[in-house]
């Protein structure tokens, strides 16, 4: 179990001066802890993000590569599409 951001006696003793019932801070202090505790990140759930991330990375970059592959097939098609077009252009004059 993690340690607690929550000083839980302080805030008992801050909810008690300003009128709450110690039974009733008790209770509230207490399930604020329950939910810090709940819904904090834990190292392993940081690890887990970054290893997703580097996933994401490395398929985004496989993408890219692809799609580079994609264009300079299409940009050397063309090129070669419009030089015979050329080509042909000239032996009709």
């Amino acid at each position: 179990m993690t340690p607690l951001i929550l000083d839980t006696h302080e805030a008992i003793h801050e909810l008690v001066s300003v009128g709450m019932p110690e039974r009733q801070a008790e209770t509230v202090v207490r399930q604020q802890a329950r939910l810090l505790e709940q819904n904090l990140a834990t190292k392993a759930d940081s690890e887990a993000t970054k290893a997703n991330i580097e996933a994401l990375r490395q398929e985004t970059k496989t993408l890219i590569e692809t799609a580079k592959v994609d264009l300079i097939k299409w940009i050397v098609g063309v090129n070669i599409g419009t030089v015979s077009l050329i080509v042909a252009m000239i032996k009709l004059l």
